[in-house]
């Protein structure tokens, strides 16, 4: 290897009477040179003619020679293609060519490998034909003489033989994964059939819901509401009344129920609302002046420093609808109705229970009509038992509730006895709320509908049919159980199922009615 034979680069000694010059700054770093001992015309006898062209023993000699050197790669690509070591442009086209012929003519499935589809020309024309009687047949279905219900495809489940390079099935297993596979394809088949037909129904069944309260609407609205003094005991408004009266007539059919035997006016409401204002406002000032020390000024038989409780049991009402807690839209109202009670009937004050009752009928009316039926409800001899706290006329009540518990279902009630399950264990908060605690407001709602017809029996009667639905689960459970279940009773309870109990119990002992056996029993 000689240095700089022209002084542009290396000039390396190839081994066949030649030289080879490395250019490191010309674009070609390539080039060969003719040794001038090759025309002294000596050469050896019988050798063949050499090629043009670097040997193999050549083209690795000079490739040790390039790395020794530290040559890039670069160059030493370069260095091969200019020695005829690359294919023809032409050579290479036909290969990738070929290549690509073999990548189109594999396609693949589950198992195995299959040709493409090969897709005919057609003219642009044609395709916008074809798509656009696609959208019709799509927007213009035939009509089949088949079921409405159409099953869903079950294409994902493919029944394929074994790969190529497996052995294949015996005709018995064949056999068998076949039969397994239409069993698959056929349980599937019943499967999304029974789904589909599940759906339709429940469809079918709220569109005929929505259509009976539609229809029993108009009925109460123009035909009930304008002749209630006529209408209301007949048989048919009974029976439409039994089935829940629908929301937008609900309010209004509560007002008339309940009357106004007390004659409270809205002036009424206005005037008790001031005062509980005042109450507790000065309720608030006298605790900065005086603290707690302050003794009341009030007799004994008021009530209404009960006040200042309601404000801890409105944000408690109905917590999941969020509307009587504080910022809510009916806080406020809630508040004053309760407040504007308890100084109406100092005698009762406010109890616990009753922001429950309050905020149902808020639901369904303005606060002064709301304020009204309040009055007028609580008035009735059940609640004024249970919330002045009448102990001996609660008794009265609990002993006729366990009668008729005993004649409508003696199993369960000799149970309860046995594990000492007493009425006031679950019954009272019942009460109290008129099952607007205890059950989902819409259930509750129905329950007050027939209340209102049937009066203080019908709530015994509910309590009775509670007991009557979950006869059976009640049978197996002790004291904590029981106690457990009456007082938590399960959100997914049905008003449908509920009411089905509730019309079996029978509310009669020896041809005598509730109210006849809850007289007997005052007397005694």
């Amino acid at each position: 290897m000689d240095e700089g034979c022209d002084g542009t680069g290396l000039c390396i000694d190839t081994g066949d009477g030649e030289f080879m010059e490395i250019s490191l700054h010309s674009r070609n770093s390539f080039e060969r040179k003719k040794n001038p001992s090759q025309d002294s015309g000596f050469e050896d006898r019988g050798s063949k003619s050499k090629k043009k062209g670097l040997s193999v023993s050549d083209f690795l000699t000079s490739r040790r020679i390039l790395f020794s050197l530290s040559v890039s790669q670069n160059f030493f690509v370069k260095f091969v293609s200019h020695y005829g070591f690359e294919e023809s442009k032409e050579v290479n086209r036909l290969r990738k060519a070929k290549e690509s012929e073999d990548d189109a003519e594999q396609g693949w499935k589950l198992f195995g490998r299959i040709p493409p589809k090969q897709a005919p020309d057609k003219d642009p024309q044609q395709i916008t034909q074809e798509f656009q009687n696609k959208l019709r047949s799509v927007a213009q279905p035939k009509n089949s003489k088949k079921s409405d219900i159409e099953v869903m495809s079950t294409t994902a489940l493919i029944l394929e033989n074994r790969p190529q390079n497996l052995p294949t099935k015996d005709p018995e297993e064949a056999e068998k994964h076949r039969q397994q596979y239409e069993a698959m394809v056929e349980a599937a088949r019943k499967k999304e059939l029974k789904e589909l037909k599940m759906k339709k129904k429940q469809k079918q069944q709220q569109l005929k819901n929505e259509d009976k309260v539609v229809c029993a609407a108009k009925r109460w609205t123009d035909e009930i509401l304008p002749n209630w003094e006529t209408m209301k005991s007949q048989k048919k408004t009974r029976e439409l009344w039994w089935h829940g009266i629908p929301t937008n007539v609900q309010g209004r059919v509560w007002q008339l129920a309940f009357g106004n035997d007390l004659n409270v006016t809205n002036e009424l409401y206005e005037i008790c609302c001031s005062r509980a204002d005042d109450r507790i406002r000065m309720t608030i000032e006298s605790s900065e002046i005086y603290g707690n020390s302050e003794t009341s000024s009030e007799p004994p038989s008021s009530k209404e420093s009960s006040v200042e409780l309601i404000k801890l049991d409105v944000s408690r009402t109905f917590p999941q609808l969020c509307i009587f807690q504080k910022g809510g839209p009916y806080y406020d109202l809630l508040h004053s109705l309760l407040g504007a009670y308890a100084c109406y009937r100092p005698d009762v004050g406010y109890v616990q229970g009753m922001s429950f009752i309050a905020a149902v009928l808020l639901l369904n009316m303005d606060v002064a009509d709301a304020f009204v039926c309040f009055a007028n409800l609580l008035n009735r001899p059940c609640q004024v038992a249970f919330f002045r706290v009448d102990e001996e006329l609660m008794k009265v009540y609990f002993h006729t509730f366990e009668e008729f518990f005993d004649e409508n279902m003696p199993g369960l009630y000799s149970h309860f006895k046995k594990h000492k399950v007493t009425p006031d264990l679950y019954i009272t908060e019942w009460i109290f709320a008129l099952f607007s605690k205890s059950l989902p407001l819409d259930i509750a709602c129905r329950v007050w509908d027939v209340f209102c017809r049937d009066g203080e029996e019908f709530l015994f009667r509910t309590a009775l049919g509670i007991l009557k639905m979950y006869e059976d689960l009640l049978l197996h459970m002790d004291f904590c159980n029981l106690v457990q279940l009456l007082t938590k009773i399960p959100e997914d309870i049905s008003g449908d199922t509920l009411f089905k109990h509730i019309d079996t119990i029978r509310m009669n002992i020896d041809k005598k009615r509730f109210n006849q056996v809850l007289a007997v029993n005052k007397e005694s």
